[in-house]
């Protein structure tokens, strides 16, 4: 039966969502309970899918970087984070409806208002507007001011301009723009109140007693930064190096929505890479991705109120400041590659880089890959230049050695202010807050040293600022402490590393990886269409369908030994052998993304040659089974492409045996 392809329509996201959850990719925890907003479990092909990715991440991160992976508690200790800037600077600004009560999340709500009018200006206009999908059971009120009514054109271009630089907006920002443009809740028709920052750490205490604080982590790299000594000396003192982590992540979100973009609990990848800022953070493969082309969006253009891309080799990126270094650089390009390698759709991805307000606390400079789906662009993936802020707050804080120490080629002297301590003295006479007060001073910068050198020589004693020690300020008297200048002979060379960081959002890249590669398969006799997921081999859930021609006993053998041999190579397979038409067969697990299947017929059984089925083009070839085996692994494994196939073996036309072998 011929069909008709129905690539390239809009996506019918209702159609899509109903499918995804009824194959179980996903589903809404504890729904026999009423459900939890942003908490959704994996079924069967959902973990499938989220392995194949996670181990594709592996292999192209860690293996081929020779990364150090580790695996670290989510459970936190407050003091941690609240070293890291987390505790005090880890939120989303909130509005309350005062007539409801809903709590919205400030960004969001501008954003989706400014849209809501910018569509009724274009109805008005005769513009053809392409509907968003929405949910029919969330249906909401139309605000007064979204209806098809005509904008004044300079109005259009400020709405515009906003959208373009909506994450550069704090919270006095957004409630202006909220009274400004009269911005009422589409539910309620009443304007919010003034955001607030809201912290979006879940936080929790641990231990019987209850007496230490602790959150659940929002990102997996502090427990990386905590452990650099460690790793440094795992990697006998050699720099640069990285270490990468796979783990969940919390965060309480304002207004859990779209699935699987934003969630409570979610699965993250990281990779920091420390690098020595002296040398310009220069990478020693940067010159293997230089030419990969990525579409970016600078943080000038988004000021100016634009969203106009630029596609440009990385190199040349580099080249001319747009990206900051070439570790950086060289991160966004494998960014790129990988996203590329999974299935992600080349046309719908682009690297957005932040601008001041939006940010990170840490951050020197960081570019997001965002992929468009039809909720709009979404970030998936952060690449943030972190300096050498985390190594440094936590050294700070502990007093412990987050360093480099490299031998230097040629001694060099060094005159600089030393402090030294009575450490017999100062132990007994701060007792418990000792350790933080010697870190404290241990951490003066020279020019600091130099002030509080002229103190203790003029009052005898010096006063430093130490955090969570009295009111904050501690009193060092001369029989303590000694502050001189000093000559040194250095034959090392001492320093913080920058660390360069890819994050990734892992249920995001497969919500979008998903969007990306649904499509339909509709028949010209009329039948109703069918849902394909044309996920890449080596990330589809099941690789292999087997399908038997009939139920016929003389079949079951060869099921099973196929089977068997299909998992000794490491390959995923099912069996269907339900009374179904082998067209529905493989119809319903198109759903389910299987690239391939194998039909076992009569002429199997007399011969023991198959045919292999190619999931998009339905084509067909047929062989013997060691090259038929040989093929599906050269695909799985991404080293074939089915084009390949079938230039290499025949079509298959018709099996030529139509009854079983007495």
């Amino acid at each position: 039966m011929s069909t008709t392809t129905l690539k390239g329509q809009p996506l019918d996201r209702p159609v899509m969502d109903s499918m995804l959850r009824r194959r179980m990719f996903y589903t809404p925890s504890f729904e026999i309970y009423g459900g939890v907003a942003g908490l959704y479990d994996y079924g069967p092909p959902g973990c499938a899918l989220l392995s194949n990715i996670i181990d594709t991440w592996r292999k192209h991160f860690v293996l081929e970087e020779d990364m150090l992976e580790v695996d670290c508690p989510a459970l936190t200790p407050a003091e941690v984070l609240k070293t890291s800037g987390h505790v005090d600077k880890f939120a989303d600004w909130m509005c309350k409806d005062p007539k409801n009560g809903d709590i919205i999340r400030a960004d969001h709500f501008v954003e989706e208002i400014l849209e809501a009018r910018l569509k009724g200006d274009k109805e008005a206009r005769g513009v053809k507007v392409e509907e968003k999908e929405e949910d029919p059971k969330k249906k909401k009120k139309k605000v007064k001011g979204t209806e098809a009514i005509k904008l004044d054109d300079a109005v259009v271009k400020e709405y515009e301009e906003i959208l373009a630089k909506i994450d550069n907006y704090g919270g006095p920002e957004l409630g202006e723009l909220i009274t400004k443009y009269d911005l009422k809740n589409p539910a309620t028709g009443v304007l919010p109140t003034p955001p607030v920052a809201f912290n979006l750490m879940f936080q929790t205490a641990i231990g019987p007693s209850s007496n230490l604080p602790g959150y659940l982590r929002p990102e997996t790299a502090q427990g990386q930064f905590v452990n650099f000594a460690k790793l440094l000396d795992f990697n006998q003192q050699q720099m640069p190096f990285a270490s990468a982590s796979i783990g969940k992540s919390y965060r309480n979100e304002i207004s859990p929505r779209s699935g699987l973009l934003r969630v409570r609990e979610f699965l993250m990848a990281e990779i920091e890479h420390y690098v020595d800022p002296q040398g310009g953070k220069q990478h020693h493969r940067f010159d293997e991705v230089k030419d990969v082309e990525l579409v970016l969006l600078n943080r000038h253009t988004q000021l100016a109120g634009q969203t106009h891309v630029q596609k440009v080799a990385i190199g040349k990126a580099v080249a001319d400041g747009t990206v900051d270094n070439e570790t950086l650089g060289y991160f966004l390009a494998r960014i790129h590659l990988f996203l590329e390698k999974i299935g992600v759709d080349q046309t719908k991805i682009r690297f957005r880089q932040h601008m001041a307000n939006e940010m990170a606390h840490y951050a020197a400079d960081c570019w997001d890959a965002e992929l468009l789906t039809s909720y709009g662009w979404i970030e998936c993936v952060g690449c943030a230049d972190r300096s050498a802020y985390d190594l440094t707050v936590h050294a700070k804080k502990t007093g412990a050695s987050l360093m480099v120490r490299e031998r230097l080629a040629q001694p060099i002297t060094v005159e600089e202010w030393q402090v030294e301590l009575d450490k017999k003295k100062f132990g007994p006479h701060f007792k418990k807050d000792g350790k933080t007060i010697e870190a404290a001073v241990e951490a003066l910068t020279q020019e600091q040293r130099e002030a509080l050198a002229q103190d203790l020589k003029a009052d005898g004693k010096i006063t430093v600022d130490v955090e969570g020690v009295g009111n904050g300020k501690v009193e060092i008297s001369k029989d303590l402490i000694t502050i001189e200048r000093r000559t040194r002979t250095e034959n090392t060379r001492e320093y913080t590393p920058n660390v360069i960081e890819p994050s990734f959002g892992i249920g995001r890249i497969i919500y979008s990886l998903i969007e990306h590669n649904y499509w339909t398969r509709g028949s010209d006799g009329g039948d109703e269409a069918r849902c394909v997921l044309s996920f890449p081999p080596t990330v589809a859930p099941t690789k292999v369908l087997l399908v038997p021609l009939s139920g016929h006993e003389s079949f079951k053998p060869l099921v099973k030994y196929l089977s068997l041999k299909l998992r000794k190579l490491g390959v995923s397979s099912r069996v269907d052998d339900s009374s179904a038409s082998i067209g529905k067969r493989y119809s319903r697990n198109d759903e389910l993304g299987t690239p391939l299947g194998i039909t076992i017929d009569f002429q199997s059984v007399q011969d023991k040659t198959y045919t292999l089925r190619d999931r998009d083009s339905t084509k067909q070839v047929r062989a013997d089974e060691a090259t038929i085996l040989a093929a599906i692994k050269s695909l799985v494994e991404g080293e074939k492409v089915w084009a390949d196939v079938e230039k290499e073996l025949p079509a298959f036309e018709g099996q030529e045996a139509e009854v079983p072998v007495r």
